[in-house]
């Protein structure tokens, strides 16, 4: 028990801003510590479903309900996911071989592809909510409840990833996790989290359900045929990356069904 609940707090730490108790951390504690990553998930869902609620009761102005849709997750997990999404974005512009890539990667410099995704990704995903929420045939309870489970499903696919999916390198903080951890436990507990959300999204959000979770699978080959031909492997800024693009997918794919009123 002990070690589970310091392959919590380890989590926690490593992949949200919630302060947790600090402790030197030992190889033991971090052979399961990699499936408490989707809670973080399941914070972010429940404080924006909270928001969709307070939108609801007291008419919030769109833009500002809009705007604390998207500021939430950044909160939450102090932005570690989105650093990796502006990194990625500059080493997949950057069209150099691996080497050099990966050597990108290390730089702690901003380029202006990183910038320029970075607003795109943003534009889309602020917009995508807005409609959601604008519109009469969209406004229902159970896109937000789709769009809040979509924060878990992302952060449990990533962590498949990270003990199904080959390390770029034999270093960084990704791969001291995917090294350190019991890979065929974690991932048999990462699959049964997975298939019950996948369950609940599909049961509950009915077909907008089915298509956030269609395109959630989607972006997940994507991201394992994209970041095995740029760099022949993952590391921890792809993992970020992946998170906000199927994150932003799945709000576009809500998006969508609730424009035409499926």
């Amino acid at each position: 028990m002990k070690n589970l609940l310091r392959a919590f707090c380890i989590a926690f730490s490593m992949y949200s801003g919630i302060p947790m108790p600090q402790f030197k951390w030992e190889k033991e504690d971090m052979r399961y510590s990699i499936c408490f990553f989707p809670l973080i998930g399941i914070v972010i869902g429940a404080l924006c479903y909270g928001l969709c609620v307070i939108t609801q009761m007291f008419d919030i102005n769109l833009l500002a309900a809009t705007l604390l849709f998207f500021v939430i997750p950044l909160i939450v997990t102090g932005g570690i996911h989105v650093d990796g999404f502006m990194d990625c974005s500059d080493v997949f512009s950057s069209y150099r071989e691996k080497e050099k890539k990966l050597e990108i990667l290390k730089d702690p410099h901003i380029g202006a592809f990183a910038v320029i995704r970075l607003v795109v990704l943003c534009a889309v995903y602020i917009s995508a909510i807005s409609i959601i929420i604008s519109s009469e045939k969209g406004f229902e309870e159970r896109y937000f409840i789709v769009i809040c489970l979509g924060f878990v499903l992302s952060r449990t696919l990533s962590a498949v990833s990270v003990v199904s999916f080959p390390c770029a390198k034999n270093e960084g903080s990704l791969y001291t996790f995917a090294e350190g951890s019991d890979k065929k436990r974690c991932l048999s507990v990462l699959v049964k989290e997975a298939a019950i959300i996948l369950l609940i999204m599909a049961v509950y959000g009915r077909i907008g359900g089915v298509v956030a979770i269609t395109t959630a699978l989607l972006t997940f080959g994507y991201y394992y045929l994209k970041t095995k031909k740029e760099l022949g492997g993952i590391t921890g800024d792809t993992a970020g990356w992946f998170v906000c693009l199927c994150e932003t997918a799945m709000a576009v794919a809500i998006c969508v069904c609730a424009m035409i009123g499926v």
